[in-house]
């Protein structure tokens, strides 16, 4: 274990005592008898409790408990109408910020707040003022270079970002040659007053607007992604055996032998890299034995090693349209770690007995070797389902392997899971990056046969560790705020869907049923995922609220999450007898790995809504433009927001462009009635809709009804 003190508990116990007067870093070493090298230590442990809200720095630089001060850690979100909202470290309730309020905060920094009372609309409630920027999220912005009279300024890509920022003239001899309508990275100076826009200096020009895929490489800078792997981790991967060759057998006699099973890999039809394979093997009339095989990763990703130290900060694999950012190189990603059929391969695989009622009787984790059969996309898999005579042992297997998956998925849900499986759209690109087609991703009994195998095999391995009393990191899932949940349910009313108290598991579920199959369904469960907590990575089992598992951990995708890698480092451990060197590492993991899969998603997303939009622009100067059918969400005295469900998309349909009468807005019935033809839109009806209008900068839609 670390032999560094417990500065937090000795710091927080010190500022809590009755008598405790502020006092700065020296009379705090003087309390705490701390000095030399160990005062350094304790300089860096009161910045790091700061950025954890544990403490808070007032004048003249002396340390309080930050309710002493009424200050409040926490990140900044910003809306791009400029206010924002305070995400508090210690999870309360997230506060409002004014504009005004905001200082010289950008779009998720880290800063403390003083807690104030709110006016206006907001009287009587809680709200925040910056008073000083703790940690910038981002020292680099991508962003659209254009000039007003004598000034050039970027105009940030993210409208979340509210100021322009001004930079030097474009110069004949620049060290990257720019010109206005480029689209660049700019390095941040320091933003110390509100009162002048925050300034900077170009330093990578990304192409023109509109360029192919200059969109997809604004997301990669916008989010600090890697583009590349250092020399000594690719070096590492040059010592291993050839990508398509078969794994090493070093340590064959220690591994179970699987590679007679008939075993499958069952995924995307654009997926390279492999995690998992299954088979099933009946054991005698009731009993059958489920094999979940998955990629072995720590055999090659040693700890300490570049390889690791690069997956680590990554964190996880990033899928953008068009383009995959791996967390490892290709060679182990899609190679020599993948489950590649007809080539012998490392695994850790799970070997559980099942009844044909979905009872686990008894199972058995094992490092492996297996030679996969067959490589069968999820449309291949849902056809041999759906032939229910099919006489090949695969087949066969499948079949079975469904009627056990679905055996499991039904108990699942009478235990109170949540089906909060969402609606896909994959974006189609030509050779250019330019979209040429967007289609919604079907899941079917393919995607939740794999998806019931994968849930058993996490949470048997979560269970394993849980009772030997291993460390590892948990996959959990807080219970949500009830609050949320009242809010939820006034929404839900609105579109007359009529539940009862949602803290009842029963009633979200009933709502969530209410929901299946509905025009706004996408709409209503977005809302739904709004009122719940987002799950997050843990070194407590804190148990899932959506899956209804006590214990769950994420094992079955170690070439694209480092949280899959840890966990297969604890169960070597465990077999070893041995545990990990710190419990503070492993948490300071859990909150990365976290905080770079919220990067992902969020820059997946976009790369997602950055092509719709590209795909509804060629729609407004295409000379045959499509009209789409889409459904009235919510009816303003100034317009309609409608959802096209065919591509998930929202926009707003204004008031000004219904040319064909005189509407006036009926806020009882929410809908619009023509005065003298007394045609109705109200909440919920589906119509035609067209392209009007493409605001790339505040990434909105607006459409016009289609004649």
């Amino acid at each position: 274990m670390s032999s560094q003190p417990d500065w937090a508990a000795r710091l927080v116990k010190l500022l809590s005592q009755p008598d405790y007067r502020p006092l700065n870093l020296d009379a705090i070493a003087r309390r705490l008898r701390v000095g030399g090298q160990l005062r350094e230590s304790l300089s860096a442990a009161l910045r790091e409790l700061e950025l954890q809200g544990r403490v808070a720095r007032i004048r003249k630089d002396c340390w309080v408990l930050p309710t002493e001060a009424d200050l409040v850690t926490g990140v900044i979100t910003f809306n791009a109408k400029g206010f924002a909202f305070l995400i508090r470290e210690d999870k309360g309730d997230d506060l409002y910020i004014a504009a005004e309020d905001t200082g010289t905060a950008m779009h998720q920094d880290t800063v403390v707040a003083r807690i104030t009372q709110g006016t206006g609309k907001f009287a009587g409630k809680p709200q925040a003022r910056v008073i000083r920027i703790l940690k910038r999220r981002h020292t680099t912005l991508v962003g659209t270079l254009e000039k007003s009279g004598r000034f050039h300024y970027v105009v940030p890509a993210d409208p979340r970002y509210i100021q322009n920022i001004y930079v030097p003239a474009p110069a004949p001899g620049d060290a990257v040659p720019a010109a206005v309508g480029d689209v660049v990275v700019v390095k941040l100076d320091e933003w110390v007053s509100r009162h002048t826009n925050p300034e900077g200096d170009i330093i990578e020009r990304l192409g023109k607007k509109g360029d192919p895929n200059v969109d997809i490489i604004s997301i990669i800078r916008k989010f600090e992604l890697p583009d590349e792997f250092p020399a000594a981790a690719l070096a590492e991967v040059a010592s291993f055996p050839a990508a398509d060759a078969d794994a090493p057998c070093a340590d064959l006699p220690q591994r179970l032998d699987l590679r007679r099973e008939l075993i499958c890999t069952i995924d995307p039809d654009t997926a390279k890299d492999f995690d998992d394979a299954i088979h099933v093997r009946r054991l005698n009339r009731d009993q059958w034995e489920v094999g979940i095989h998955i990629a072995d990763v720590s055999y090659y990703v040693r700890p300490g090693s570049e390889l690791d130290r690069e997956a680590a900060k990554r964190g996880n694999s990033v899928y953008l349209v068009n383009q995959v950012i791996p967390m490892l190189p290709e060679e182990l990603s899609n190679g020599l770690c993948s489950l590649n059929p007809d080539v012998d391969r490392l695994t850790v695989s799970v070997i559980a007995t099942l009844t044909t009622r979905g009872e686990v009787v008894k199972y058995q984790i094992h490092r492996s070797i297996i030679h996969s059969r067959h490589r069968l996309t999820y449309q291949q898999a849902f056809a041999i389902l759906q032939k229910k005579n099919a006489d090949h042992d695969l087949a066969r297997m499948l079949q079975a392997a469904w009627s056990l998956a679905a055996t499991l998925r039904k108990k699942r849900f009478a235990a109170g899971a949540l089906d909060l499986e969402m609606p896909e759209v994959k974006v189609y690109c030509n050779a250019h990056g330019v979209p040429t087609d967007i289609k919604k991703v079907e899941h079917d009994i393919s995607h939740q046969l794999i998806e019931e195998f994968m849930l058993l095999a996490n949470e048997v391995v979560a269970t394993d560790l849980m009772r030997a009393r291993k460390a590892a990191i948990y996959r959990v899932h807080e219970n949500p705020d009830p609050a949320k949940l009242r809010e939820l349910r006034q929404t839900l009313a609105i579109h007359g869907i009529k539940v009862g108290d949602l803290t009842q598991k029963r009633e979200v579920q009933k709502a969530l049923n209410l929901i299946a199959g509905r025009d706004e369904a996408h709409a209503l469960k977005v809302a739904v995922l709004r009122s719940l907590k987002r799950a997050a990575y843990d070194v407590r089992p804190l148990g899932h609220y959506g899956l209804a598992k006590s214990n769950y951990a994420h094992f079955t995708s170690p070439i694209r999450r480092y949280a899959d890698l840890v966990v297969h480092r604890a169960l070597e451990k465990k077999q070893q007898g041995r545990g990990f060197a710190s419990l503070a590492e492993l948490e300071k993991i859990a909150k990365h790995i976290s905080d770079t899969e919220r990067v992902a998603a969020e820059a997946e997303n976009e790369s997602v809504e950055l092509k719709k939009l590209e795909f509804f622009a060629n729609q407004l100067r295409s000379d045959k433009p499509q009209s789409f059918p889409a459904i009235i969400m919510n009816v303003e005295n100034f317009g309609m927001f409608v959802e096209l469900p065919q591509f998930l998309l929202s926009g707003l349909i204004h008031v000004s462009s219904l040319k064909d009468d005189f509407y006036y807005h009926d806020a009882a019935s929410q809908s619009f009635i023509g005065k003298k033809f007394k045609r109705r839109y109200r909440v919920g009806q589906t119509i035609k809709v067209k392209v009007a209008r493409i605001d790339q900068i505040k990434r909105q839609v607006d459409f016009t009804v289609a004649k």
